[in-house]
């Protein structure tokens, strides 16, 4: 399993609103509130009590609040139970657990264009 060093996570905590744009090369997890746009090269956790608004490009998203907006996930999108996700998705992986809420669209991409299956349209 891979250890992450707690000190290089970013992190909004709960009661704490944030208007803007993040830039964030290492992980970061949201238990405020969030609106505008966030580009983050590693995970991004959205927790129980986060509010998100807005525009987010990562690598993996836990979400378990609440988030509207649009979102592009390079590798991995978990929606856990209970969270409410009113977005459009882009993302390779998805996986939604009994209790999750999500309305929107959802398109699924491939990483490379080898990793299309073989049945698919040229």
């Amino acid at each position: 399993m891979e250890q992450v060093n707690i000190n290089s996570i970013s992190r909004i905590a709960s009661g704490t609103t944030f208007k803007g744009e993040i830039d964030s090369p290492t992980d970061l997890r949201i238990d405020g509130k969030f609106e505008g746009k966030i580009v983050c090269k590693g995970k991004v956790v959205i927790g129980e009590t986060a509010v998100f608004s807005g525009e987010l490009e990562c690598e993996r998203l836990d979400l378990f609040g609440k988030f509207s907006g649009s979102v592009d996930v390079k590798n991995i999108l978990t929606l856990m139970e209970g969270c409410d996700m009113n977005a459009d998705i882009q993302t390779q992986k998805l996986v939604v657990e009994l209790g999750a809420s999500f309305n929107g669209n959802c398109k699924m991409v491939a990483k490379t264009p080898a990793e299309k299956p073989a049945n698919a349209k040229k």
